[in-house]
């Protein structure tokens, strides 16, 4: 026969004894994984935010360093800047200067043997005043950069044609104008006692002698600076320079 146990259930000890279980059970179970997932979340959550506020501190710190660097290099910017101002200054400068020596040198090397000099003029512009006053040649006013004016006798108007020539075989002459070339009115024994006795500054002794007043311009020469903007170059250059030495002064500290 088979044996039937008659205790009920719910007195029963033993590996027989049925397993209790109810709805109570499950609602303990998904309270535990709910605050499980919240934890894990709030930590996850907390460790982003430290990742963040790391990052954060991180590039304040690399700007702050950033913009150190860059102030060190603030006094180098502005001497570069001043140091090309000022060979910029300089260029200006060299390039306003004409070379006169030069000049007067090539024009004794070419003035012939029949034609002399009573006068001669050297500006390095119309506005250029020698003597007190400026030229009244209407030749030099058309020239806006160097020039020269001239003015002598010669034996003869071929004379003064070939000086004319000559004179522009000169280095950086661009046009030789002739003002005026003329003979004298005088006759010949007339004109040689008015050379004899020295009066006034014509050079016309005789009949045939022609003086001339030319104008050698030199359009190609830059125009040279006015003497304020040649002051205010040289007070900028030099500006320059004194400030050349500070850059190292601050890194030497």
């Amino acid at each position: 026969m088979r044996p039937v146990n008659l205790i009920p259930a719910e007195e029963r000890r033993g590996e027989h004894a049925p397993l209790r279980s109810g709805p109570l059970a499950y609602v303990v179970l998904g309270a535990l994984v709910a605050v499980l997932i919240g934890v894990t979340a709030l930590v996850l959550t907390g460790n982003q935010i430290a990742e963040r506020k790391s990052e954060v501190a991180t590039l304040e710190a690399e700007d702050a360093a950033a913009s150190a660097e860059a102030e060190k290099l603030v006094a180098f910017t502005q001497f570069r800047a001043l140091h090309e101002q000022r060979l910029v200054t300089i260029s200006s400068l060299a390039d306003s200067r004409f070379d006169w020596e030069r000049v007067m040198r090539e024009l004794s090397l070419i003035l012939p043997a029949d034609v002399w000099l009573v006068g001669l003029t050297a500006t390095a512009s119309p506005e250029a005043s020698v003597g007190g006053g400026r030229s009244g040649s209407s030749l030099r006013g058309a020239a806006p950069g160097p020039a020269l004016e001239l003015s002598g006798c010669a034996a003869g108007q071929e004379s003064v044609a070939g000086f004319v020539t000559a004179l522009k075989d000169i280095d950086g002459v661009t046009r030789v104008g002739v003002q005026s070339s003329e003979l004298s009115e005088l006759e010949s024994g007339a004109g040689s006692t008015g050379g004899s006795g020295g009066g006034g500054d014509d050079c016309r002794t005789r009949d045939f002698i022609a003086k001339f007043e030319i104008v050698v311009a030199f359009d190609a020469a830059p125009v040279p600076l006015s003497v304020e903007a040649e002051s205010a170059a040289l007070s900028a250059a030099e500006q320059a320079e004194t400030t050349e030495a500070s850059p190292e002064g601050t890194e030497g500290e």
